[in-house]
């Protein structure tokens, strides 16, 4: 199986997230229209350890697919056996995280930290795709720092090894994610005659109309969505709009609350009511954006400590509001 003949023709992706890209969350970006998923990152060092919290991040429904669980590693051994235990889980292919760009991952030279030793990232990224039978792509950046740029060799170098998908966020390591994004060397890379293989894009897509406008200026094959999804998915419904000649929908607020507490109550099942009330709070600016007088009943929210009233706060929003934004 080859990763091109599962895509459609253009891809919508949400962009592996930690702590973001959890199983119940993929499952409502995939109600909304994205076609492409990731699982968060997991360390290599800790799936082959056989770590249960990094375990538990292969957890998949089959209404996902297609879905890649991502790994990171700096570790030849490790990155193998993680690759063959991804592999078990039926996942439609392996991802490499070689763009993470903060100092826990990167100062071990480990996702983004790779592009100072590009022979390396080969090396390894070639064990990975022959330690396993499904498809390897890989997710990284420019380069490290604004004179170490070198995406369009990285990238061929990539495909040269059996890489079958590069997915490329248009900064450099040392730009974490300030700044604007380049995506004239994604662009490159695309462009790129000697490139065969799918060319995603990432970074700064913030809207359905951004999205149109990149997909035509880059002509990538497909476009991933980070910060700008979190807490709403609304977006790839949006850009699914567009990219079929209408206008983009506008979501009531029954809608939104129904697919935050949908979201709430995937989280509380996945792992309790602690976990689900934490991780919940960097949504609610996302599910509520464009909601006047919101911020009231949103410092509720990420200030209780009781799943019971996160629910009462969110149906006393929908009884309070009645319009679409």
């Amino acid at each position: 199986m080859e990763i091109k003949n599962i895509l459609p023709e253009f891809s919508l992706g949400l962009s592996p997230m930690e702590a973001v890209t959890t199983p119940c969350f993929r499952q409502i970006c995939k109600k909304y229209g994205v076609d492409v998923l990731f699982s968060e990152f997991i360390s290599s060092d800790a799936l082959a350890r056989g770590i249960e919290s990094s375990c538990k991040k292969m957890d998949f429904k089959e209404e996902e697919r297609p879905l890649a669980i991502q790994i990171f590693g700096n570790n030849e051994t490790s990155l193998r056996e993680a690759a063959e235990l991804a592999a078990q889980s039926s996942c439609d292919w392996i991802d490499i995280n070689w763009g993470c760009p903060v100092k826990k991952v990167a100062g071990k030279g480990c996702g983004s930290g790779i592009l100072n030793d590009i022979g390396k990232m080969e090396y390894l990224t070639k064990k990975v795709v022959e330690s396993v039978n499904i498809p390897v792509s890989v997710k990284t950046r420019l380069g490290y720092s604004d004179d170490n740029k070198p995406i369009v060799e990285v990238a061929e170098r990539m495909q040269d090894v059996g890489v079958q998908l590069i997915s490329i966020h248009g900064r450099t390591r040392n730009q974490m994610y300030k700044g604007e994004a380049d995506w004239t060397l994604i662009g490159e890379v695309k462009n790129n005659p000697r490139m065969n293989i799918p060319v995603f894009g990432n970074g700064d897509i913030d809207s359905a109309e951004k999205m149109l406008e990149y997909k035509n200026r880059y002509g990538v094959d497909g476009i991933l969505i980070g910060r700008a999804a979190m807490g709403n998915p609304f977006i790839f419904r949006q850009c699914k709009d567009l990219l079929e000649g209408k206008q983009a929908s506008l979501f009531g607020i029954k809608e939104r609350i129904d697919a935050c507490k949908e979201h709430l109550r995937g989280l509380r099942d996945w792992r309790g009511d602690r976990y689900a009330i934490l991780e919940m709070r960097k949504f609610y600016s996302g599910y509520f954006r464009g909601l006047n007088n919101f911020k009231p009943y949103r410092i509720r929210l990420v200030t209780t400590n009781s799943y019971e009233e996160v629910e009462e706060i969110l149906s006393l929003i929908e009884q309070t509001f009645d319009y679409e934004f």
